[in-house]
C-alpha cells in the first residue's frame, strides 16, 4: 500500500504515482492526505494495514527537516516490523523518459550492487525490503520472454540509487539473443535517514513459516524427465491359484489332470441294468 502524507508536495505524489505504476495491480494507493508521523505514531499505519489487508507500504511526506521524505517498512501480524526512512535527492518519473514502457503486472528481475548490502546491517535490511516489495507474486515456470523489466539498485557512498531498465532481445546470429538494457524509468537517487528494525528474535520469528503452509511430502511418487508422475503401491502377496477367471472350454481340465490332482484315479460308477 502507499500513502501520502498530510504535507506531500509534487515530488514525492509524482514519486508514488510511479512506484504504483510499477506494482499494479498488486498495489493500493491512498489519494488522499493522511496526517500522521510513522516514526511516532503506528496506528494509523497498522489501521491501513488491516483495511486494506497488506503487509508492505511506502509513506510519502514532505517537511522542512525532513524534505522528499520516503518511508517504506512491512508488517507482521498487523504491527510494524521494520521500517526505513530514505530521502529523495533526484527524481526521473516515467514521463520523463519517452521509451517504451513494459505491460503492467510484469515482474522484474532484482540486481543489487554495492558491499554495503551484505555487510552493514541496515542496508541487508533495507536490500530485504525492497526485495519484499518489489518481487511481485510468485510464479511456477518463467519464459525468456517474460524476462524483460529489471529493477538495479546500486549503494556507493552513503547514497542508493535506483534505476529502471527494459530489456530488449536483439538478433544475434545464434540461438541465444543478445540483449540490451534500455533506461526507462522511475529513477532514484536516495540516502538513507532514520530506521527502526526489528529485534533479532522477532525478526526470526517473523520469518517462521506456518506448518499448514509448508507443502507435504508425498510418499513413494516419482516423476520421469518427461513430469510423467509413477506411484508405488504396496499391496499384500496374493494366491494366484484361487483367481477366478473367464470360465472357457479350452481351459477346462481333463479327467486325467483332476485324477492327478486328487493323489489317484477315482472309481467309475456302476451303470445300473
Amino acid at each position: 500500500m502507499l500513502i501520502k502524507g498530510g504535507n506531500a508536495n509534487l515530488t514525492v505524489t509524482e514519486v508514488l504515482k510511479d512506484i504504483y505504476a510499477v506494482k499494479k495491480p498488486f498495489a493500493v494507493l491512498y489519494k488522499r492526505k493522511n496526517i500522521t508521523r510513522p516514526f511516532e505514531d503506528q496506528t494509523s499505519l497498522e489501521f491501513f494495514s488491516k483495511k486494506s489487508d497488506c503487509s508492505l507500504f511506502l509513506f510519502g511526506s514532505h517537511n522542512k527537516k525532513r524534505p522528499n521524505n520516503l518511508i517504506i517498512g512491512r508488517m507482521f501480524d498487523y504491527h510494524v516490523l521494520d521500517m526505513i526512512e530514505l530521502g529523495v535527492e533526484k527524481f526521473v518519473s516515467l514521463k520523463d523518459i519517452k521509451n517504451s514502457k513494459c505491460p503492467e503486472g510484469t515482474k522484474p528481475m532484482l540486481i543489487f550492487a554495492g558491499d554495503m548490502f551484505d555487510v552493514n546491517e541496515e542496508y541487508r535490511r533495507l536490500k530485504s525490503l525492497f526485495i519484499d516489495f518489489f518481487r511481485g507474486p510468485t510464479v511456477p515456470s518463467i519464459r525468456l520472454a517474460g524476462l524483460e523489466y529489471v529493477l538495479h539498485f546500486t549503494a556507493v557512498d552513503g547514497k542508493i540509487y535506483m534505476r529502471s531498465y527494459k530489456v530488449l532481445l536483439k538478433k544475434s546470429g545464434c540461438k541465444i539473443p543478445r540483449i540490451e538494457l534500455e533506461e526507462m524509468g522511475p529513477s532514484l537517487d536516495l540516502v538513507m535517514r532514520r530506521t527502526h528494525l526489528a529485534s533479532d528474535d522477532l525478526y526470526k520469528l517473523s520469518l517462521k513459516q506456518p506448518k499448514g503452509l509448508k507443502p507435504k511430502k508425498k510418499k513413494n511418487i516419482s516423476h520421469d524427465v518427461f513430469g510423467t508422475t509413477y506411484g508405488r503401491i504396496h499391496m499384500q502377496k496374493q494366491d494366484l491359484s484361487k483367481l477366478q477367471t473367464r470360465k472357457m472350454k479350452g481351459l477346462k481340465k481333463r479327467p486325467a489332470e483332476k485324477s492327478a490332482e486328487d493323489g489317484g484315479a477315482t472309481p467309475k460308477k456302476s451303470k445300473s441294468a
